[in-house]
């Protein structure tokens, strides 16, 4: 059985990082990681090890989705530190590209969202996210594979477009 304060070393960053990935909001993202935490040490069933992930995504998806449904307003992503490697022009289009897939992610719906992150983020395996989403693996594959093709579609209008 693991302890508290190692279930929250091993899995804080992984659950704050795909509650950023959903809200793109970094301040929300911190208040549902520790109210994620807060909710997982005060249940009162024990939490199994093999699925202690999907547990704590399920956790921090509920109340993201909470805050959504209390809100009724989508939050903007913060910007970036840009690369000074790079320069203005690469970076200005990098950055607009970006924001072109970012769009995309947002237009997703939330369930959408929520599985395409899982899998490509978190490298979850289907069956996970499927107990995670409530929903079939097939459900969860094909959901998955049109919100990939989604943000690859917008990445080559992007493509198009660019002068």
């Amino acid at each position: 059985m693991m302890d508290f304060h190692s279930l929250y070393q091993s899995y804080a960053p992984q659950v704050h990082r795909f509650v950023l990935f959903l809200c793109g909001d970094a301040t929300l993202a911190d208040d549902v990681t520790s109210e994620t935490f807060v909710r997982a040490w005060t249940s009162r069933g024990k939490i199994r090890e093999a699925t202690v992930k999907a547990y704590l995504f399920t956790i921090a998806r509920n109340l993201y989705r909470d805050h959504l449904r209390r809100s009724n307003r989508l939050a903007e992503l913060e910007e970036s530190m840009p690369d000074p490697a790079i320069g203005l022009a690469t970076r200005t289009e990098h950055k607009a590209e970006l924001n072109a897939v970012m769009a995309a992610l947002r237009q997703l719906s939330e369930v959408d969202r929520a599985a395409l992150l899982m899998r490509v983020q978190e490298e979850m395996p289907y069956e996970e996210i499927a107990q995670t989403l409530n929903l079939p693996v097939t459900t969860v594959k094909v959901k998955v594979h049109r919100a990939r093709l989604k943000l690859m579609h917008a990445r080559e209008k992007f493509q198009e477009v660019r002068p």
